[in-house]
């Protein structure tokens, strides 16, 4: 399933070819980390296209995770000048993250809430 989810990270991100490895190792990760995170008795299969989407975000929220920012860009024609800054990787990243998540959350075990009971 790794090919089809890096096939749709590369889609989503629009990744160049230098970056291909990277992001490869990253699906493969991303992959790991979504099975183990599966509710019991769930496969991926079971979650349908939903596994590969959110397992390519979350791919791509690590690409993006990697970046130390853009180098910034300025171009000028005659009166006109465009300026890009970099430095929204960790935005980027976190954005990314919290899509997988929202796509996969019906799929996954809940995190970070435990129901004890109620003192009477």
């Amino acid at each position: 399933m790794t090919e089809e989810i890096l096939a749709m990270a590369q889609k989503l991100g629009r990744v160049g070819e230098e970056e291909l490895e990277t992001l490869e190792a990253l699906c493969q990760a991303a992959e790991l980390e979504v099975a183990g995170r599966l509710r019991e008795g769930l496969a991926p299969e079971d979650c349908g296209p939903a596994y590969v989407l959110g397992c390519a975000w979350l791919a791509l929220a690590g690409l993006a995770g990697t970046e130390t920012g853009r180098t910034p860009l300025r171009f000028t024609a005659g009166e006109v000048t465009i300026q890009e800054e970099g430095g929204d990787a960790p935005q980027r990243a976190q954005a990314l993250r919290l899509q997988a998540e929202t796509v996969l959350a019906p799929y996954l075990k809940d995190r970070g809430f435990v129901f004890r009971g109620v003192e009477g």
